[in-house]
C-alpha cells in the first residue's frame, strides 16, 4: 500500500515538474477555488440539509402534540373515519399505536410507518417524541414523529404516529445540489481562467527577463534589462542587472589585463630574445669576451627574473577572487617581521627603522606576506639615491626605510624622492609606472597587489608624501576579533 502511494506520488510530482510555470499557476488557481468550492458547497448544502430536517421535525413534533392535546384525532372513532386528505394534508399520514402493536388508522394505505420506536413511546408514554426517517412500502420516505397520545374515555396507552413524505425536501436538495455543482464548476473555469490571465500578465516581466538572458548568452552583449515596477521580478531583474554589471567589470578587467599583460610581456620576451640572437650570432663568429658574455648573460637573467616576478603578480591578479578562501588566524607582526628580513637582505646598504606590535588577523598568511614584502621592497628601491656609490661616504646606509605596525596599521615611509600629485591618485593601478619609475626595475604590479590583498581581508591601502621628501604607504587591517570567518 505504502509502495503504490509513494509510486502515485512520484508520478504526479514529475508531471507536475513537466509543466511549465503558467501551467503549474493555472492548474493551482483552479485547484484552489475547486477545493475552496467544494468545501463552501458541501457546508452550504449540510447546513441546509440540517436546518430543512430541523424545521421539519418541529414542524411534525408541534402538529403532533397540538393534535394529541386535543383529544380530537386521538379518538379512534375519528381517525379511522378522517382521512389526512381531508386536513389538507395529503403529503402526511397519521395514526394510532396501542401499546399492544395494533394499528389505527383511516385504511392500511394511510398509515405511517411504525415500528420499535413509536411502539416504545406508546408503551413508555414518554414525553420526548421520537423522530425517525423510515421508508413506506411504496419506497417513498418519511419523517416520522410519535408523541404520546391520551384516548379519550379509556386508560389504553397509545402514541400519535404522524410522518410526513420526504420527497419535496429531497427534491429540493437535489435541485441545490445541481446548482451548486453547476456555480462551482464555473467557478472552477472561472479561476482557471483568471490564473491564466495572472499568469500571462504577472509571468511577461519574466519572459521578458528570460529573453534577455537568452539574448546575453547569444551575442555575449552584457547589456542592462530596462526595470519597471517594484515586484518581486522586477527586483529580480534589478539583481541581474547588478549581476551583469559585475560580470561586465570583471569581463573590463580581465580584458586590461590580458592587454596590459600582453603589453608587458613583450618588453623582457623582446630584450631577452635580442641577447639570445646577439649571443648566437656573436657565437658564429668566433664568440665575445668573456666580460662580454658574462654581461649578456646577467642581462638575460635579469630579464627572466623579471619574467618571474611579473607572471607571478599576473598569477596573483587573474584570480579576482571577492574575498580570501581558507583564512586563518595568523600573526601579523610575524608576516612584517619575515618580509624585513627578506627584503633588508636584498638591500643591504640602507638602514632599517622597524618598529613592531603583536596584531592578529585573519586572512592568507602567503596573500599578506606578499603584499607586505612588495611594500617593503618598493620603499627600499626608492630610498637607494641614482648615485648611491657616491652620496654616502664607505659603509655608511645610503638610505633610510622606516617600518610601524601599531595596532592594525602598518606604514613604511621610505627617504626617496616622494610621488608627484598629478601620479599620487594611480600608484595603486595595474601596470600604471610614473615616468621617474620607468628606469627602474619592476613591472608596476607591485602596489596593485598590495590594494587587491587589502580589499580581499577587509581593510584597506593609500599613500601620502611626507614632509621632507619621501612616500609613506599605510595598510590598514581589521582585528581578529572584528572580523567575520
Amino acid at each position: 500500500m505504502r509502495e503504490t502511494a509513494a509510486r502515485t506520488q512520484n508520478w504526479w510530482q514529475e508531471k507536475l515538474h513537466r509543466l511549465s510555470l503558467h501551467s503549474r499557476v493555472t492548474l493551482l488557481a483552479a485547484v484552489a477555488v475547486g477545493l475552496a468550492v467544494a468545501f463552501v458547497s458541501l457546508a452550504a448544502y449540510l447546513t441546509v440539509r440540517q436546518q430543512m430536517y430541523q424545521n421539519l421535525d418541529d414542524s411534525l413534533v408541534t402538529r403532533a402534540r397540538a393534535a394529541a392535546a386535543s383529544q380530537v384525532i386521538t379518538d379512534p372513532a375519528v381517525i379511522a373515519q378522517t382521512p389526512p386528505d381531508a386536513l389538507g394534508l395529503s403529503d402526511t399520514r397519521i395514526g394510532l399505536l396501542f401499546e399492544n402493536g395494533q394499528a389505527l388508522g383511516v385504511s392500511p394505505a394511510y398509515l405511517p410507518p411504525m415500528g420499535q420506536d413509536e411502539l416504545n413511546i406508546a408503551k413508555t408514554q414518554s414525553d420526548n417524541p421520537s423522530v425517525r426517517t423510515a421508508g413506506a412500502p411504496n419506497g417513498t420516505p418519511y419523517r416520522v414523529v410519535a408523541v404520546k397520545a391520551d384516548i379519550p374515555h379509556s386508560n389504553v396507552k397509545a402514541a400519535l404516529v404522524v410522518a410526513q413524505s420526504l420527497q419535496p425536501i429531497d427534491q429540493t436538495l437535489h435541485n441545490l445540489g445541481i446548482v451548486l455543482w453547476a456555480f462551482g464548476l464555473l467557478g472552477v473555469i472561472g479561476a482557471a481562467l483568471a490564473g491564466n490571465a495572472i499568469a500571462q500578465s504577472g509571468l511577461r516581466p519574466l519572459a521578458r527577463l528570460t529573453g534577455a538572458a537568452e539574448h546575453i548568452a547569444r551575442t555575449e552583449q552584457l547589456n542592462p534589462i530596462p526595470v519597471t515596477g517594484s515586484d518581486e521580478i522586477s527586483r529580480l531583474a534589478v539583481a541581474f542587472n547588478a549581476m551583469l554589471a559585475a560580470l561586465a567589470r570583471s569581463q573590463d578587467r580581465q580584458r586590461r589585463l590580458v592587454g596590459d599583460a600582453g603589453h608587458e610581456l613583450r618588453t623582457p620576451l623582446t630584450s631577452i630574445r635580442t641577447n639570445l640572437d646577439l649571443l648566437a650570432q656573436a657565437d658564429k663568429r668566433g664568440g665575445l669576451k668573456p666580460e662580454d658574455r658574462q654581461q649578456l648573460l646577467d642581462d638575460v637573467r635579469a630579464q627572466m627574473d623579471e619574467l618571474t616576478a611579473l607572471i607571478g603578480d599576473l598569477t596573483e591578479l587573474a584570480r579576482d577572487t571577492p574575498q580570501v578562501r581558507n583564512a586563518e588566524l595568523i600573526e601579523l607582526s610575524n608576516v612584517v617581521e619575515d618580509a624585513v628580513i627578506k627584503v633588508r637582505r636584498r638591500a643591504p646598504g640602507l638602514e632599517w627603522d622597524v618598529k613592531i606590535n603583536p596584531f592578529p588577523v585573519w586572512g592568507d598568511e602567503r596573500l599578506l606576506g606578499r603584499a607586505v614584502t612588495n611594500l617593503l621592497d618598493n620603499a627600499a628601491k626608492y630610498s637607494v639615491p641614482d648615485d648611491a656609490a657616491t652620496a654616502r661616504g664607505e659603509g655608511e646606509p645610503v638610505g633610510r626605510v622606516t617600518v610601524r605596525l601599531l595596532d592594525g596599521v602598518l606604514t613604511v615611509t621610505d627617504t626617496g624622492p616622494g610621488i608627484s600629485e598629478a601620479d599620487l591618485p594611480h600608484v595603486f593601478e595595474r601596470f600604471y609606472r610614473s615616468s621617474e619609475a620607468r628606469s627602474r626595475p619592476g613591472s608596476g604590479l607591485g602596489l596593485a597587489i598590495v590594494k587587491h590583498a587589502a580589499e580581499q581581508h577587509g581593510g584597506m591601502i593609500y599613500a601620502r608624501n611626507v614632509p621632507g621628501g619621501g612616500a609613506q604607504f599605510t595598510l590598514w587591517l581589521p582585528h581578529a576579533a572584528t572580523q567575520t570567518r
